[in-house]
C-alpha cells in the first residue's frame, strides 16, 4: 500500500466522522423543532410575539459563554441566527417591511437580524414603513436610525413624533461600500448615483479620486445600481452585494472615508419587551422656551444615575423655536428608578412620549 493510499484513508476516516456527526446535527435541529413548534402554538394562544429579541439576545450570550473554540463565536451566532430564522417560519408568519429596493444596506441590515426565512419585504420610504406597520400589514419594520459618520437620519425621527408604534430592538451594520459599474475603469466614468448619506460617506475619497465627475443622490443605493446598470459611463455606491444582484463591475472597495463607519438600525412594530437587563430606553420630549428648561430634563439622569447615551434635537414644526429632543438611555422602562426618572420628566416636559425599551443590539 502506496502513502498516498494511507493519507486517503485516514482522509475518508476523517470524513466519515464528520459526516455521522452531520446526522446527529439534523437530528438534534429537528428535535429542538418540534418544541420550537409546541411553543409556537402556546404564543398562539396568549396572543405573544413570536419574535422575542430579550430571548434572542440570552441565546446568543449563551453561545458566547459556553463556546470554548476552534469554531469562532462569530461563526455560531450566524449558524443560529439561520436556526432561529427557520424557527420562527415554524412558529406562525412573520413579516418585515424594510427601504427598499434588493440590496439596500436596510435589506441587509434585516437579512442579518432575521435570516433567510422570514417574510422580508421592500418598501419605497421611510413613512410608508411606518404606516404598514400601523396597520397591520407587516409585523414588524426596519429603518436606519444614524450614521456614525454622518449622523442622524431626521426621516426616522420625525415619523416617531406621529407614531404609535415602539422601538423593539436595534443592530448595528458595517457599512462597506463600493464603486459599481459597467465600465472598465473609473477614469471613464462621468457620473455617480447614490443615496445622499452614502455620498456624504464617500465625499473625500471621490474629491480625491473623481473631483470632475458629476455626483446624483437617489433615494437609495439600490437604485443607484439600477441607474448605473442601464446608463453608459455611470456609476454607484453601493454594497458588493448589489454589484452581484445587478450584474455590475466593482471598479474600487471600501471607499468610505473612514474605517469606523457603522449604521444603527432599529425594528419598530406594536409589541413591548420584558427586562434583559441589558437594555437601552428611547424616548421623545418637548420642553419650554425659556432659560433653564433643557438644563432641567437632562439634571434628572444625573440624580438618578442613568446613562444617557444620546441626544438629538428636531423642530416640532408645530409652534416656532420649539424642539423634540430624542434621548437614549441606559435602563429599561419596568424598573423603578427609571419609572421615577419618566415620571418626574413628565412634571418637568411639555411632553413625554416613551418610545420602546430593548435589548442593546449586535455590531454585524
Amino acid at each position: 500500500m502506496t502513502k498516498e493510499n494511507d493519507q486517503e484513508n485516514i482522509l475518508n476516516e476523517l470524513r466519515s466522522k464528520i459526516d455521522f456527526l452531520d446526522s446527529q446535527l439534523i437530528e438534534l435541529i429537528n428535535k429542538r423543532s418540534e418544541f420550537v413548534i409546541k411553543i409556537g402554538k402556546f404564543k398562539e394562544k396568549q396572543e405573544s410575539p413570536l419574535y422575542r429579541p430579550v430571548r434572542e439576545q440570552k441565546i446568543y450570550d449563551t453561545i458566547a459563554k459556553i463556546n470554548k473554540g476552534p469554531f469562532k463565536t462569530e461563526s455560531f451566532l450566524s449558524v443560529y441566527r439561520e436556526i432561529m430564522s427557520g424557527s420562527l417560519s415554524l412558529e406562525g408568519e412573520l413579516s418585515v417591511a424594510y427601504l427598499g429596493p434588493e440590496a439596500t444596506f436596510t435589506h441587509l441590515a434585516a437579512k442579518k437580524k432575521f435570516g433567510s426565512s422570514v417574510t422580508l419585504e421592500p418598501l419605497s420610504s421611510i413613512p410608508e414603513i411606518f404606516e404598514k406597520v400601523e396597520n397591520g400589514k407587516y409585523t414588524y419594520g426596519i429603518v436606519p436610525i444614524e450614521n456614525s459618520n454622518e449622523g442622524m437620519v431626521t426621516h426616522t425621527l420625525d415619523e416617531f413624533i406621529d407614531s404609535e408604534l415602539f422601538i423593539y430592538s436595534e443592530l448595528f451594520l458595517n457599512i462597506s461600500h463600493c464603486l459599481l459599474s459597467n465600465a472598465e475603469n473609473i477614469l471613464k466614468i462621468k457620473k455617480v448615483y447614490s443615496h445622499r448619506q452614502s455620498l456624504g460617506q464617500c465625499k473625500m475619497w471621490l474629491m480625491e479620486n473623481m473631483p470632475n465627475v458629476e455626483l446624483v443622490e437617489t433615494s437609495s443605493n439600490a437604485k443607484a445600481a439600477i441607474r448605473a446598470k442601464s446608463e453608459m459611463f455611470s456609476a454607484a455606491i453601493a454594497s458588493d452585494i448589489s454589484a452581484e444582484l445587478y450584474e455590475l463591475k466593482i471598479l474600487a472597495k471600501d471607499i468610505q472615508d473612514f474605517s469606523n463607519n457603522v449604521t444603527r438600525f432599529l425594528i419598530i412594530g406594536k409589541d413591548l419587551n420584558q427586562i434583559s437587563n441589558n437594555d437601552k430606553t428611547s424616548i421623545l420630549c418637548s420642553i419650554k422656551d425659556r432659560p433653564g428648561a433643557l438644563f432641567e430634563m437632562i439634571e434628572p439622569f444625573y440624580r438618578h444615575k442613568i446613562n444617557m447615551t444620546k441626544i438629538e434635537s428636531r423642530p416640532t414644526k408645530k409652534q416656532l423655536w420649539e424642539y423634540n429632543f430624542f434621548i437614549d438611555f441606559i435602563g429599561h422602562y419596568q424598573e423603578p428608578k427609571v419609572q421615577q426618572l419618566l415620571e418626574e420628566l413628565r412634571s418637568k416636559a411639555l411632553h413625554v412620549k416613551f418610545l420602546g425599551s430593548y435589548p442593546k443590539g449586535l455590531t454585524y
